[in-house]
């Protein structure tokens, strides 16, 4: 009986553990999706400011000759930085690991590691 006792404590202990580790990667992963969501709403706010004022300047500056031309190539130059701003932001975003790879692998090892105890123990001993 006392090693049933023995085997539960072992199995409450591997899954506090777990608990645990799951735990601080929940916190993690809050915090980092919270840093990227804060200094990208800056990078946005500081990044339209400039982006306003420079064709803002640019089109006066070249007013007189080609207003169009220069507002035709700012439109396409802002649509260039867009599309590499959505694929870094897609890149970020793509954790090749995916939430809580830590915790997952733990508890994978713990199954192996259990499903290897059970066969050695329901094999018959051989020696001789």
């Amino acid at each position: 009986m006392s090693s049933v006792q023995g085997l539960a404590a072992t199995l409450m202990a591997i899954f506090q553990t777990r608990l645990e580790l799951l735990a601080t990667e929940v916190e993690e992963e809050k915090q980092r999706l919270l840093a990227v969501l804060g200094w990208g709403a800056v990078a946005i706010l500081m990044g339209t400011v400039a982006s306003v004022f420079l064709a803002g300047f640019i089109t006066v500056l070249f007013w007189d000759t080609h207003p169009l031309l220069v507002l035709g190539l700012l439109t396409l130059a802002f649509a260039a930085v867009c599309l590499w701003a959505v694929k870094r932001v897609q890149a970020i975003t793509a954790s090749p690991e995916g939430m809580l790879a830590a915790t997952l692998a733990e508890l994978q090892d713990d199954h192996d590691a259990l499903l290897a105890a059970a066969k050695g123990s329901s094999e018959p001993d051989q020696k001789g």
